[in-house]
């Protein structure tokens, strides 16, 4: 008798997991059925901040005129700036910098080239109207006929302004709201088109914002235009359901 009970749970043990081990395929299958979709949102803004570094440079075999040189050119920007709707407390100056290129140790020993002394100044405007500063850069060629020597903010970047988007975070909710949607938008749309429906959100990803330039200009990129593009495009993973 002992050994015909331990058969019928032996039995029933394996019936049972037999049950558990079907239902479990069964929902595994069931979760390994989901569609990934993507949502992109973007919208059209305009730069709120521009920053444009100008270096001034002066070179002279004498010092002392090389300073007085710079020191009128320095003048003569600032005045430009101004006239040009640029307030004076916007024009820092910055990055002075004096290089005598007989003390150069990589000169080679061999006669100089060009004035011995070359002095260097930087103004940066920062201004809250880019407007403002673009329609002034359009005019740098001016200040250069003039005789005022420019560089970039370095010795290789053009004479351009630099243009910033800085309220990106207060677009972030509702893009990443409108992105989702279309996302769900899309599942459906594939849900309805495979006979399914769909579930819950299995996984998803906001996605990286990027800001981008309105226009395809070659040689100009984004930071030189005051018109961009803020683009987003979320990636949802959601499950089908019969």
């Amino acid at each position: 008798m002992p050994g015909f009970l331990a058969a019928i749970v032996l039995s029933l043990g394996v019936a049972t997991a037999g049950w558990f081990v079907g239902t479990g395929f069964q929902e595994g299958r069931a979760a390994d059925r989901f569609v990934t979709v993507k949502g992109v949102t973007e919208r059209p803004v305009e730069a709120d901040l521009a920053v444009w570094p100008l270096t001034v440079v002066a070179s002279e075999n004498d010092l002392a005129k090389a300073h007085a040189q710079l020191k009128s050119s320095v003048q003569a920007v600032t005045g430009f700036l101004t006239a040009n709707g640029i307030a004076s407390e916007q024009i820092h100056a910055q990055g002075f910098s004096v290089i005598d290129n007989d003390a150069n140790p990589y000169g080679g020993g061999g006669p100089r080239q060009g004035n011995r002394f070359v002095i260097r100044q930087t103004l940066v405007i920062r201004s809250d109207d880019p407007g403002v500063v673009l329609a002034a850069s359009g005019n740098v060629a001016d200040l250069v006929a003039s005789g005022v020597v420019l560089q970039g903010g370095n010795a290789y970047d053009a004479i351009n302004p630099l243009f910033i988007f800085t309220r990106l975070n207060d677009l972030k909710p509702a893009m990443i709201a409108e992105a989702t949607a279309r996302a769900r938008e899309a599942a459906e749309q594939f849900a309805k088109d495979s006979g399914a429906r769909i579930g819950g959100i299995r996984r998803a990803n906001q996605g990286v914002f990027q800001i981008l330039p309105r226009d395809e200009i070659p040689g100009v990129g984004e930071a030189q235009q005051l018109h961009k593009v803020v683009r987003v495009v979320s990636t949802v993973e959601y499950f089908l359901e019969d």
